[in-house]
């Protein structure tokens, strides 16, 4: 901005100086030849005229006027410089002439030498005109200078930042584009490989698991076989069974949680539907009573295997851990509805039970993998995954997840999930 003044200054001078000296010309010229060739009872109209339409004035040169210099100005030596140069080298200059204000220039008809001024508005009102001018087509220059240099920085950044929020939604972004500076290059291209990198990450966990299934699941089976054929009290066969059971919950458990959610399966799902299976079939067991308020025809875009497994995982963990103090059943409330959120309209499912809840400073630590509380340790079944699965999958669909004590006991279990459009 600064250089764009210092040249606009330099331009602005050296065109201010030579239409003002044009223009003091032209002036004194076309005067010089009205009063020359205008018959002589006419002058007098002729210098009203000058005076009230066109700001001039001429006067008398009298040897007793009081001249004040010219303009200390920088233009004012070149400006007399070039009007000297087509009026004559006798041309005289001045600001003010007995006392009267003006830019004042001499000139000669003959042997008369006569002042003209000039209203110093109307020289300078030009070059006003003229800093606008130019000042606007700076101004604009620089806007668009600003915002193409701005565009040309922020563009990558905002490219990165969306891939990197499409990395931590579970989505596999399009690859930015290696080009432009060697920072922004070698920035998109280390991006780039990062990606790669996880995506293989994900490709080797996956067939890591899959023989982790195959590898402890064969044993077991044939435990399980073995326990069934052998010659056991009731008693010795029964906790065999359990045992292996426990073993294979716990590993179901820990596939459950390293298993991805993928952004590109999500589908729009009948929340509702699935909310009303999952309370029937826990309605079935002995020790669960459930109550359902859901609204119907709730659709959300996800994976419906995987918000059935959250919608299991919160149940299972309510029945193990929050029965009703004084009874041996868990009393299991669940909810859905459609409301308006910071993030926009979304489905909002509450599922709480009547226990007594936990610390308010141990919430916390429920969401965390491999980690139970006090209360849970003494229970043989589960590794600690079930709501470490549940938060896991649920910000995977870009969703939000509160856990928090129920008002009059117990502990309520919110996420919402984005509505399909």
């Amino acid at each position: 901005m600064g250089s764009w003044i210092g040249l606009m200054n330099v331009y602005q001078r050296g065109s201010q100086v030579q239409q003002t000296a044009e223009q003091v010309v032209s002036v004194v010229t076309i005067t010089k030849a009205a009063l020359t060739h205008s018959a002589p009872e006419l002058r007098r109209e002729l210098l009203f005229e000058l005076v009230s339409n066109e700001g001039i004035r001429v006067y008398n040169l009298e040897p007793t006027d009081q001249i004040e210099p010219p303009p200390n100005t920088p233009e004012m030596p070149e400006i007399a410089a070039l009007v000297r140069a087509k009026l004559g080298p006798d041309t005289r200059f001045s600001r003010r002439v007995n006392g009267v204000a003006g830019f004042w220039v001499s000139f000669e008809i003959d042997d008369d030498k006569y002042w003209l001024m000039l209203e110093r508005d109307r020289l300078e009102a030009l070059k006003r005109v003229q800093w606008i001018g130019w000042a606007t087509v700076v101004g604009v220059l620089s806007v668009l200078g600003a915002a193409l240099i701005s565009g040309l920085v922020n563009l990558p950044l905002a490219r990165l930042t969306a891939a990197a929020r499409a990395i931590a939604q579970g989505k596999r972004p399009t690859p930015l584009p290696e080009k432009g500076p060697k920072e922004v290059l070698e920035a998109n291209r280390s991006f780039n490989q990062m990606v790669e990198d996880l995506a293989q990450v994900e490709k080797d966990r996956a067939v890591i698991l899959a023989g982790i299934s195959h590898d402890l699941r064969t044993p077991l089976a044939r435990m399980q076989l073995e326990v069934e054929m052998a010659t056991l009290s009731s008693e010795a066969r029964e906790g065999m069974q359990s045992d292996i059971a426990q073993m294979d919950a716990i590993i179901g458990q820990f596939l459950d949680y390293a298993k991805p959610t993928e952004a590109a399966t999500f589908v729009p799902v009948d929340l509702s539907e699935l909310l009303e299976d999952s309370a029937r079939e826990a309605a079935r067991l002995p020790d669960v009573r459930v109550q359902a308020q859901v609204q119907p025809g709730v659709h959300v875009l996800g994976n419906a295997t995987d918000i059935r497994r959250v919608i299991n995982n919160i149940i299972e963990n309510a029945r193990r851990y929050g029965k009703t103090p004084g009874r041996d059943v868990t009393e299991i409330e669940i909810a859905c509805r459609v409301r308006t959120t910071g993030h926009g309209r979304r489905a909002t499912v509450d599922i709480a039970d009547h226990g007594t809840g936990i610390p308010a400073d141990q919430i916390g630590q429920l969401l965390k993998p491999f980690t139970r509380l006090d209360s849970a340790r003494g229970q043989a079944n589960g590794a600690g995954l079930g709501l470490a699965i549940v938060e896991r999958v649920i910000s995977r669909h870009n969703a939000e997840l509160v856990v928090s004590n129920r008002e009059g006991g117990g502990l309520l279990v919110q996420f919402n999930l984005p509505l399909a459009t």
